[in-house]
């Protein structure tokens, strides 16, 4: 036993039609035994040491020996006839002997060693692990008496602006050992300030007891914190069940129209709860007994996470909690209904889904055009599903739980023309009117319902700094893994409007005429216009949304651009060279051309919304931190790539002012891709759009 890690060929003798004898003195050794090695084993093991670099290489006199080594090989092999079978095995092999190795080690390549006095390189296994010395003074320096110390200290110029460099770091960055320190140095100081808190909390070392308890007490007489830093708090990056607590009761303060759009990342956040009735589980029950709208979009966020099957368990938890609670619930606690009512009108939901499921399953055994498929799915909802067209209670709607719909119009319900033969239903609502939605199973809505939120999430943000992008956040729910609903806008694709109407002018020139208005429409129609391809050009290239064609860019009649279908985010995209924003000729045409005031206008409301949002960059990427463990395609593939890939989007190296001309080229070279004439170069982002 030399304690070396083996390394090279080996060859190991086998025993056809022997049983394995494992015993120290084995009957079926693997390696020759000594009496038997002879002059062809002792040159096997010359070989092994020369291919790993312990013998000089000699080019000349290498090929020789090779030549002589093949006739012995010749010769012994004549006289002993093959009577063995062997099997040789090649192990790693490094540059030294190997005396003792770290597991998780990236080896490096061997090189043969040389005979003058080159440079050779060692890995050292202890490379990027905690240096006793060094880790023995950060205890020293963090010893509960220096907490006297430390107290009354102040940071000088140089450290202060040290430390509001820290501070304005994205959420994304980890911190060195020096900032780490730094910042528990001054953490008394600190504590004024409310942007401090999350970075402190990144540098506690929490595994060690009196530490985490000083941190513990600091945390609950820090500065409170704003809602977007206790989201932070929340992601997998924090362990500790007090800190999480802590974020929760900041949560706390949240309205619920605030709290219902960051819903979806606090369902994903209870993967990362250490257990499953954490007080995150507890609060967001707690505040949907409030509000059914909450309610019914916690049942379902929560209920199509029950198909995890590493979390099943605790999704299933939040949803009995939800159910006992709600069922608890006495009348008038929320309008008329008492709690059993509330809760069985949530169900109803569930049944509908169901039904709906059926339905596509009998529509789409249908032989034939769309048509017949069309109407067989008006005959069932007017015969054998009657029940469908009046429902017996009122259901709230899945999509907007505040409106209750009371059954299936049949003569208005339809199927879309495509591959999942998507339903586009109809619905009777309590008040007299109706609303369409669009339900698609064979279609995984979860990517989709988090690029609306993101849309819808920006509109909210935009429009808190008085910018309105006429933006369309059209709802999403998905209602299993497979299935999901989502709202129904009258609009059309710009692909069907090009082949229709020639240009976007003259199809919105029908809806809009106007002889003395910009193209003949009214003003109106066309800053609309503008101003939600400003929106939808920033935050397309915000997300990185790939798979941009004229079949997704819709049109509405008064003028509002949007994109639908969302299954390529965060910078994937199906086809080569995509251009960084996604504006296509025809809008640029719309805008009167690349050299019009219009177009001029279009671009300082991108730079404007841009600058907007990129104010709000640490929310979002929060937000996506949160969806770290979910199973959405283009998140779960390589979560932290993709927030990376998000924040590089912000530019947060760059001010405001460089940010606008750094937007402002950004659209100049998409847009000249677009026009020949303007620009003879980079000729393959116009074949984006082809």
């Amino acid at each position: 036993m030399k304690k070396q890690l083996k390394t090279g060929k080996h060859k190991l003798r086998l025993w056809p039609g022997k049983e394995a004898d494992g015993s120290i003195n084995t009957t079926t050794p693997g390696k020759v035994p000594k009496e038997e090695r002879g002059e062809l084993e002792r040159l096997e093991k010359l070989v092994n040491k020369y291919e790993r670099g312990q013998i000089q290489r000699v080019d000349w006199l290498d090929r020789l020996a090779f030549k002589a080594m093949e006739k012995i090989k010749e010769s012994e092999n004549s006289q002993n006839g093959s009577s063995h079978l062997y099997l040789v095995i090649d192990f790693c092999s490094f540059e030294h002997r190997v005396v003792f190795q770290e597991s998780g080690a990236n080896f490096l390549l061997p090189s043969p060693i040389a005979s003058t006095n080159e440079l050779v390189t060692v890995y050292d296994p202890e490379v990027g692990k905690i240096n006793p010395s060094e880790h023995k003074q950060l205890k020293l320096a963090r010893s509960l008496n220096r907490g006297i110390i430390d107290r009354d200290l102040k940071p000088s110029s140089t450290e202060r602006k040290s430390i509001q460099r820290i501070l304005k770091y994205p959420p994304t960055i980890n911190l060195s050992g020096d900032e780490r320190q730094l910042l528990w140095k001054f953490r008394f100081s600190l504590m004024s300030e409310k942007r401090a808190l999350t970075k402190f909390l990144r540098c506690v070392e929490w595994s060690d007891v009196q530490e985490a308890k000083q941190a513990l007490e600091l945390m609950h007489k820090w500065e409170s914190i704003d809602l977007c830093d206790a989201l932070e708090l929340l992601s997998p990056v924090f362990e500790s069940e007090e800190v999480r607590a802590y974020a929760v009761s900041v949560l706390e303060r949240a309205d619920d129209e605030e709290l219902q759009c960051y819903l979806l990342q606090l369902v994903q956040a209870l993967r990362f709860e250490r257990s499953d009735k954490s007080r995150l589980s507890h609060f967001l029950v707690q505040r949907s007994l409030r509000n059914v709208e909450l309610a019914s979009f916690l049942r379902w966020f929560v209920a199509v996470e029950l198909h995890d099957p590493a979390y099943a368990k605790r999704f299933y938890c939040t949803y009995e909690i939800l159910e006992e609670s709600m069922l608890k619930l006495g009348a008038g606690a929320s309008g008329d209904e008492d709690g059993f009512k509330l809760w069985q009108s949530l169900v109803r939901q569930t049944e509908l889904t169901a039904q709906l499921c059926s339905i596509m399953r009998d529509v789409r055994n249908v032989r034939g055009g769309t048509q017949k498929k069309i109407e067989k799915l008006r005959h069932l909802l007017s015969g054998l599903l009657s029940e469908l067209t009046y429902f017996d209670e009122p259901i709230r709607s899945p999509l907007a739980p505040d409106l209750l719909i009371t059954g299936i119009i049949p003569s208005e319900s339809s199927i879309f023309k495509s591959a999942l033969h998507p339903l586009r239903l109809a619905f009777r609502t309590a008040n007299g009117g109706c609303c369409k939605i669009i339900f698609k199973k064979g279609d995984d809505l979860r990517q989709d319902q988090l690029v609306v939120q993101m849309v819808s999430l920006m509109d909210r943000l935009l429009k808190l700094e008085n910018l309105d992008l006429h933006l369309t956040p059209y709802r999403v729910l998905a209602t299993g893994h497979d299935e999901g609903m989502l709202e129904f806008i009258p609009s059309k694709p710009l692909a069907q409007i090009i082949s229709e109407h020639r240009s976007i002018v003259s199809y919105l020139q029908k809806f809009h005429p106007d002889e003395n208005g910009p193209f003949g429409i009214t003003s109106t129609c066309l800053e609309t216009f503008i101003k939600s391809c400003a929106g939808y050009s920033v935050i397309t290239y915000i997300l990185g949304i790939g798979d941009r064609h004229l079949d997704n860019l819709l049109l509405r009649d008064d003028g509002r651009l949007f994109h639908v279908d969302f299954g390529f985010i965060l910078g994937r995209d199906p086809k080569p060279f995509p251009p960084p924003m996604k504006l296509c000729k025809e809008m640029v045409e719309a805008m009167g051309g690349a050299e019009s005031q219009y177009y001029t206008r279009f671009k300082s409301y991108c730079c404007e919304a841009y600058n907007i949002l990129r104010k709000s960059s640490n929310l979002i990427l929060n937000l996506f931190h949160l969806m770290a463990g979910s199973n959405i395609p283009d998140i779960a593939s390589d979560p932290e790539k993709g927030i990376l890939k998000l924040q590089e989007k912000f530019r947060l190296d760059l001010d405001d002012e460089e940010c606008i001309h750094f937007f402002q080229d950004l659209i100049n070279e998409s847009v000249s891709a677009l026009f020949p004439q303007m620009v003879e170069t980079i000729h393959r982002w116009a074949q984006y759009w082809r």
